[in-house]
């Protein structure tokens, strides 16, 4: 089993659960995160932030983890629920674990007064940024989770359906070559017949 970083004391307890569940599906494969991104669409550095509950995973990562684990249709969508469970109470603004033990990042999803987040917000960029819109806004039930979380799919090259070519058209092209061979076939005889 891995030796994981310990998930921050006030992380949602959904998103603790999710990111649990996560590592130890993750651990059952065997794989190291290099070998799990091999296998996936995702990077090692993405499974890291993932798995260690500092960036949500887009739902296709969690689906691309089930696929290699070799989890069922019920148990992948088992981890769907929990993922969209997760998503909806994950912290907005990253939290992790310093160095001392302490927390960085508030996991209202709130910035402190006066932090950094404040100064790298760019009101021409997040057209909430000096509206009454609270940020740590969460979506109820059925309604859209906001657009910070991907749910594009992301497929490795291997299960991206190929499109077929369309067919040549084999008799036209059949015809070009016979008039063609016919056509050599003629310059060569008047060629033979000409220079004798």
């Amino acid at each position: 089993m891995s030796a994981w970083q310990p998930l921050p004391e006030q992380l949602p307890t959904e998103v603790r659960h999710f990111v649990e569940q996560l590592r130890r599906l993750k651990d059952s494969t065997g794989l190291s995160l290099v070998a799990l991104g091999a296998r996936t669409a995702y990077s090692k550095s993405s499974w890291q932030r993932y798995l260690n509950a500092t960036q949500p995973p887009p739902r296709q990562a969690v689906v691309a983890l089930c696929r290699v684990a070799g989890l069922g249709g019920a148990d992948t969508e088992r981890f769907g629920v929990r993922w969209e469970l997760a998503v909806r109470v994950w912290p907005r603004v990253p939290v992790s674990v310093g160095p001392s033990g302490e927390l960085s990042g508030d996991p209202s999803g709130e910035p402190s007064a006066g932090s950094s987040a404040d100064a790298s917000v760019d009101p021409s960029v997040d057209p909430s940024v000096g509206s009454s819109a609270r940020p740590s806004a969460r979506p109820s039930f059925g309604e859209p989770i906001p657009d910070m979380y991907e749910d594009d799919p992301t497929l490795p090259w291997w299960d991206v359906p190929e499109v077929p070519e369309p067919k040549p058209a084999t008799g036209r092209l059949l015809l070009y070559a016979a008039l063609f061979l016919l056509a050599l076939l003629l310059v060569a005889l008047a060629g033979a017949v000409t220079f004798g």
